[in-house]
């Protein structure tokens, strides 16, 4: 791999035995709620798109996100942290990643069908970082594919006992340094790793 300006970055939601939903599938994720709306979750996902430019997402992402969030920018409501991170997200480049996504009705969204070659792409473009916005097939992905430059996690302190997980048997070894962590309100855990190069 090359050396490369823009910085890609993986942002997901483990539970203590590392999965990132429960028994019932994909959409079992009751679990993380109450450690997503902490306080010190918030601030890092303030932190970690302020010099983003561009997100990752996955289509049952894309599909999920742009159901919940759009609203969210115009609540007056809404918590103020919740509030810039929509924005943000409705301003930069979203690239969804699917091979069966036909049409993209959100704004500045566009498919992508081949993750890797897109990626190498987007890091030769003007721009800031990449995130793969908490989209497990994308993350593992670019681990498989050693594209991931940094990896934040917010380790839920929960046992979910079942579920699907991010880290499956045959990625590639790597290194990582812990950059930095955080103990949430909630116990959680948020865990900034760089890849070790």
């Amino acid at each position: 791999m090359t050396e490369h300006t823009r910085k890609v970055i993986g942002n997901i939601a483990l539970s203590l035995d590392g999965r990132i939903n429960g028994r019932g599938g994909d959409y079992d994720m009751s679990w993380i709620l109450p450690h997503a709306v902490t306080d010190t979750t918030r601030d890092y996902l303030v932190q970690m798109t302020h010099n983003a430019t561009t997100a990752l997402l996955g289509r049952k992402n894309y599909e999920g996100f742009g159901g919940y969030w759009p609203a969210v920018a115009n609540d007056d409501t809404a918590e103020p942290r919740d509030r810039a991170f929509v924005r943000w997200l409705e301003s930069v480049e979203k690239v969804v990643v699917s091979r069966t996504l036909q049409e993209t009705p959100w704004q500045n969204s566009r498919i992508a069908r081949d993750l890797v070659a897109e990626v190498k792409q987007l890091r030769t473009a003007p721009g800031g970082d990449i995130i793969a916005m908490s989209s497990s097939s994308i993350i593992r992905a670019l681990l498989a594919a050693d594209e991931l430059d940094r990896l934040t996690i917010n380790l839920c302190p929960e046992l979910v006992g079942g579920g699907a997980r991010l880290f499956e048997d045959g990625l590639p070894p790597s290194s990582w340094s812990l950059a930095n962590l955080s103990t949430s309100e909630t116990s959680a855990t948020y865990l900034v790793y760089d890849r070790v190069r």
